[in-house]
C-alpha cells in the first residue's frame, strides 16, 4: 500500500466537524417536515431560522416553537443562514430555488424534498427531468454547495415533544466530502440520529424514492418507520 493509500485508509469517517455554532435556515419551515426539523435542531442547541413565503406565517410558527427560533421570509432566511435545509413541497421546489439563487450563493444547501405522486394504489416516486430533487436543486443553484439528506424522517416523531431521541440513520449525499461531513455532523446533533454518507448526488433518486415504500410500511403497520443501516459501525471509543 502506498503512503497516499495509507493516509486515506487511516482517515476516520466519524471524525466530523463541530457545527454547533452554525446558523441553520429551514425553507418551508412552516410545513410539517420543516417545522419538525427546526424543532429538533433548536432543541439540540442549534440556532435556527424558519423561512416561508409569508414572513408573518414564519414568525408565528417560530413563536410557537420557541427555543430561540426566528421566523422570516425565505430570502432573508437564506441570507442569514450558514446551512439551508430545503423542505418545501415538491410542486414549489423549482420555483422557490430559482427565486433564491442569489440569496443561496455560496451556501451549503441540504435538499430533503421527496418527489412523490399519489393515486388509489398509494404513493409512488416521480422522476424529475434532472434525475432527482437534489439534482434539480444543483442545476438551479450552480453557485451553491448542494447536498441531500433528511428524507426518511417522520414529521410526526420530529414534532412530538414527548420523544427525546429519534432512532434513525440519515443518508447523506453530495459531491464534496467536506460538505457531506458537515451535514452528517448536523444530523448527529439530534439525539438518536446518525448521519451516514451514501454517495454522490446522482444516487439521490433512489433515496428520495424510498419514501414511497416507507409510506406503505407506515400505513400497513400503523408506524412511523425510519431507517437503520446494518454493519456500519462507529469507531471504537466514540
Amino acid at each position: 500500500m502506498s503512503e497516499t493509500e495509507t493516509k486515506k485508509a487511516a482517515r476516520d469517517p466519524w471524525d466530523l466537524p463541530d457545527v454547533s455554532g452554525l446558523v441553520v435556515g429551514v425553507l418551508g419551515g412552516t410545513g410539517d417536515q420543516g417545522r419538525g426539523l427546526a424543532y429538533r435542531l433548536a432543541r439540540a442547541g442549534q440556532k435556527v431560522i424558519i423561512g416561508s413565503r409569508a414572513a408573518e406565517r414564519a414568525r408565528a410558527a417560530a413563536a410557537e416553537l420557541g427555543l430561540g427560533v426566528e421566523g422570516t421570509d425565505n430570502a432573508e432566511c437564506a441570507r442569514r443562514s450558514d446551512i439551508v435545509i430545503v423542505a418545501v413541497p415538491w410542486d414549489g421546489h423549482a420555483a422557490t430555488l430559482r427565486a433564491l439563487r442569489e440569496d443561496l450563493r455560496g451556501k451549503l444547501v441540504v435538499d430533503c424534498v421527496n418527489p412523490l405522486g399519489f393515486d388509489k394504489q398509494g404513493a409512488y416516486a416521480l422522476r424529475p427531468e434532472e434525475g432527482s430533487a437534489a439534482q434539480q436543486a444543483a442545476a438551479l443553484l450552480p453557485e451553491s454547495r448542494v447536498t441531500a439528506a433528511f428524507h426518511h424522517l417522520s414529521a410526526v416523531l420530529l414534532q412530538d415533544e414527548t420523544i427525546d431521541e429519534i432512532d434513525t440513520d440519515v443518508m447523506v449525499l453530495g459531491e464534496k466530502r467536506a460538505d457531506t461531513d458537515l451535514v452528517q455532523a448536523l444530523a448527529a446533533r439530534i439525539p438518536g440520529m446518525r448521519g451516514v454518507f451514501a454517495g454522490r448526488l446522482r444516487g439521490a433518486h433512489q433515496v428520495e424514492s424510498l419514501v414511497a415504500n416507507l409510506i406503505s410500511v407506515n400505513r400497513r403497520y400503523k408506524a412511523h418507520a425510519g431507517l437503520r443501516l446494518t454493519d456500519v459501525r462507529e469507531s471504537p471509543g466514540r
